[in-house]
Parts: structure tokens; C-alpha cells; sequence
């Protein structure tokens, strides 16, 4: 097992962090050219928003696919092939030729995305100490934040300076840089414990950690949450792009740089989690959303801005503690319990354009904060169910982190003092 900070946790670190970078450096070059696609295809808001939430929808379906599937074949062969597919779709989408051919790329390419996220954090939880995990999770987050700001930030300054074609094929090209790098740096797997795969098994594996409450909560915390920041930020670049702001795609771009909160909150969600227990941190990143939210009423750009930021550091620090928390907290099948995550994840910022387009059109955008805050209040209160759960049974965690790991790795720490578990 790689202890923490040693030098082949540093390597792995990097390669999973890399390739989170790439991942949502492809799913989110997209988001600032939405008011572009809006005017240039004559498309509603609603529809122009399918370019993006189509791509997360078959991400959260791949998740199904490759979390069980790499229960049973191994996981990096998955990550290394699927980032290099979806390097060569961002640069077939450079070519396509009207709307709708974009949107089926879109979902095709949304579907080799899920690659990575499926079977990351699980490779962690079969290759590293226990003690390596939060770091190395808060790490591989906060890559997720900066890949979905510097695809932002290329995505709307190259479509705005040379057209939306030119903006993918450049997201495509460094993509293929980075994925040789990562096939490069990402070491292989030595505790890894194939499972044969069954699709009974797969679907009772799902099942069964549906039924775990402490798991559950944590899929729909994590989900919920996410409805509201990514829709956040589409909505925001409609009324950032009409009177009296009026930004083009290169500033809209610019405006993910508040994504900066996201990636230190991912990285002192290990810290904080020494101090309090996850669900209370999960807690506290989701009214840190809301109180960011809240600021985002105010006519001045400036202040939009630091409430985009204190949101986006609220929300990944509570998306690590809730993604860690089901990495540490499943009793088997770890991969499809990662992966079980991420489809609620990402099934959440598919609907929620469904949600608060309602609220777009009643009350514009005061209507979409008030639509996200009732959100809101359901996961602050599913984040307080955790806790309790937490408090109530301290005494089980240990056994159902043992039990969350691969036999082999279930066999090295059964030999250690429990104190130590």
C-alpha cells in the first residue's frame, strides 16, 4: 500500500490529477460559448443548455458501466483509453457541421468522460494507506476545479478570438498532449483484486449500496448540490451576457477563474476533516454555497464575483467530504460505490437546467436563486442525517471501512490494532 507524501503517492497523485484536468477540461470548454449558441443556432436557452447537459447526463450513465466493469477487468486500462477518445471527439466536434450533429457528439463523447471519474478515487482506495486517501482525494478534486476553469477560460477566449470550431480543437489538441503524460506518470496497479464480473452481482453490488443510509445521503447530498452550482454558473452567463454587463465569451470565460475557491476548499477539505467530522464539513460547505449564492443579487460585477468564489469553495468542500466519505464508508464493490456517486453527481447537473429554467423564466435571475435555495434545504438537511448517523455509531466505522476494501487489502489491515482502522 502507498503510504501518504511518499514519491510514488506523489506520482499517482499527479497522473489521477492530471487526468481529472482533462476530463473537465473537455466536459465544461463548452459552457461559455452557450449564449454564443443560443444567438448563432437560433436555439431557446433550454436547448442551448442541452450541449452541456446532455454530455453530463451520458457521463452519469458511462459511471454505470465502467465502476462495475472495473471491478472485474482493473481500472487504469479504462482511464488511459477513455481520455484518449474524448481528445479525439473535442477535435471531431471542431469539425461538425450544425447543432445537432455538436449535441450527438456531445453525448458521445460525454459517455468516454465517465472513464475516469468511474474508477479514480476506487483506484486510490486499492492502491493507498488509508491515511493517503483525503489528501490524495482533495488533491484529485481540486484538479477538478482547475480542469473545468482552464477549459472555461480556453473555450470562451479562443472561440471569441478565432470561432467556436477552432475553441474545440484546441481543447482536443491538449488533450493528447496530456493524456501521453498521464499514460507516462500513472503507475500500475498492485492491490487490485479482480472480481469475475456478473451482472447479478453488479446490480445487487448497486442495490445494496442504495440501501445503505450513510451512502444514500451522500449520493443525493452530493447530486443536489451540484444541480444548483453548474446551473448556477449557465444561468449566470445569460445574464452576464445581456444589459447592463453585456460580456462576451472571452470575459464569460474569465468568470470560471472563481473556481479558484473550488480548489482550495478541495484542498483544506483534508485539514478541516481532522477537525470535524465529515458530514458537519458537508454542512458547512453548503451554506457557504448559499451564502455565496445570496451575494450574487447584487448589481455590481465585483461583488458577483467573491460570491462565486466563496460558492465555489463551499461546494467542492463539501462534494470531497461527501465523495470520501463513500469511498471510506463502502462495505464492498468500492468502484461501483464511487461510481453510484458520480451518477448522482452528474445525473443532478443534468435535471437541473429541467429545475430552474422554471424560475429563469417567472423571476429571471433572482427566480434561479430562489429555485436553488429550496434545493439547498434539502441537503442541509440530509447533511445533519449524516451526522447524526455518524454520532450514533462510531464504534462501526472502522469495521465498514475494513470491509469497503479489496480482500487483499482487507487482509493486510485486519492484521493491525483496530485503534489504528
Amino acid at each position: 500500500m502507498i503510504d501518504a507524501h511518499s514519491r510514488a503517492w506523489w506520482r499517482a497523485t499527479l497522473a489521477l490529477s492530471l487526468g481529472s484536468f482533462l476530463v473537465f477540461l473537455n466536459l465544461y470548454a463548452v459552457q461559455p460559448l452557450l449564449p454564443e449558441l443560443h444567438r448563432v443556432h437560433g436555439v431557446s436557452t433550454l436547448v442551448a443548455n442541452l450541449a452541456m447537459s446532455l454530455a453530463t447526463l451520458s457521463l452519469a450513465a458511462a459511471l454505470l458501466v465502467f465502476g462495475p466493469l472495473s471491478d472485474a477487468i482493473g481500472r487504469g486500462g479504462i482511464m488511459r483509453l477513455t481520455l484518449l477518445a474524448a481528445g479525439g471527439l473535442s477535435l471531431v466536434q471542431g469539425l461538425a457541421p450544425n447543432f445537432e450533429v455538436l449535441l450527438s457528439l456531445r453525448v458521445l463523447q460525454g459517455f468516454v468522460l465517465g472513464g475516469l471519474p468511474a474508477v479514480a478515487i476506487a483506484w486510490m482506495g486499492d492502491e493507498f494507506e488509508r491515511s493517503a486517501m483525503l489528501p490524495a482525494v482533495g488533491l484529485y478534486i481540486a484538479a477538478n476545479s482547475l480542469g473545468g476553469i482552464a477549459g472555461r477560460v480556453i473555450g470562451g477566449w479562443v472561440a471569441e478570438v478565432a470561432g467556436i470550431p477552432a475553441s474545440f480543437l484546441t481543447v482536443g489538441s491538449l488533450t493528447l498532449v496530456g493524456v501521453a503524460l498521464f499514460w507516462r506518470l500513472l503507475p500500475s496497479a498492485r492491490g487490485f483484486a479482480p472480481r469475475r464480473f456478473r451482472l447479478s452481482e453488479a446490480l445487487g453490488d448497486l442495490a445494496g449500496h442504495l440501501r445503505q443510509p450513510d451512502l444514500r445521503g451522500a449520493y443525493l447530498l452530493g447530486g443536489l448540490n451540484f444541480l444548483v452550482f453548474i446551473n448556477l454558473y449557465s444561468y449566470l452567463t445569460f445574464r452576464l451576457s445581456a444589459a447592463p454587463f453585456s460580456l462576451d465569451a472571452r470575459w464569460l470565460g474569465l468568470l470560471f477563474l472563481t473556481y479558484l475557491g473550488g480548489t482550495l476548499g478541495s484542498s483544506l477539505s483534508g485539514r478541516l476533516a481532522r477537525r470535524a467530522a465529515p458530514p458537519t464539513c458537508m454542512a458547512l460547505g453548503t451554506l457557504l454555497l448559499a451564502a455565496g449564492m445570496a451575494m450574487t443579487l447584487a448589481p455590481s460585477l465585483a461583488v458577483i464575483l467573491v460570491g462565486l468564489t466563496l460558492a465555489a469553495f463551499g461546494f467542492f468542500l463539501a462534494h470531497s467530504m461527501a465523495s470520501g466519505w463513500v469511498g471510506r464508508r463502502a462495505r464492498r464493490a468500492r468502484g461501483s460505490a464511487s461510481a453510484l456517486y458520480l451518477v448522482f453527481y452528474y445525473l443532478g447537473a443534468s435535471l437541473g437546467g429541467l429545475w430552474l429554467e422554471p424560475f429563469w423564466r417567472a423571476g429571471a435571475w433572482p427566480g434561479v436563486l430562489v429555485g436553488g435555495g429550496l434545493v439547498l434545504m434539502v441537503t442541509l438537511t440530509l447533511a445533519w442525517r449524516l451526522r447524526r448517523r455518524a454520532a450514533a455509531e462510531p464504534s462501526t466505522q472502522g469495521m465498514a471501512e475494513a470491509s469497503a476494501s479489496s480482500p487483499q487489502t482487507s487482509a493486510r489491515r485486519s492484521e493491525r490494532p483496530q485503534a489504528d482502522l
